[in-house]
């Protein structure tokens, strides 16, 4: 299970331990479920923010980053290049850069703006 405050702090991603492949974005002043978004089949291992607050990224276990619009849940985009599963990702603190960790050894950059 992974979770990640929003750079506002007004939301709270959470991803699911399960294999159901889910996202939960909480209102963090009400605590009520805003969105629940279904998309990886496999474990979402890993979540964050971009630094302005408009991407949340997923890692899973199905070797996949996913870029998601974190107002709306919609999905942006689909990172390949791990053959393992993704444990860990981070934006740099321009948000240009995504950094991600996988089981499979390697640590791999995306430039973000020639992702989208």
């Amino acid at each position: 299970m992974s979770v990640a405050f929003s750079p506002d702090g007004k939301t709270l991603a959470s991803g699911t331990g399960s294999a159901d492949g889910t996202i939960h974005l909480w209102d963090t002043s009400t605590g009520q479920l805003k969105q629940t978004i279904k998309w990886h089949p496999d474990n979402v291992n890993t979540l964050c923010f971009s630094p302005d607050g408009q991407i949340l990224v997923s890692g899973s276990s199905d070797n996949t980053i996913r870029l998601w619009d974190a107002a709306t849940g919609e999905h942006k985009r689909t990172l390949t290049g791990h053959t393992s599963s993704v444990e860990s990702v981070r934006f740099s603190s321009d948000g240009q850069t995504l950094a991600s960790g996988s089981w499979d050894g390697t640590v791999l950059l995306w430039d973000i703006k020639t992702q989208e």
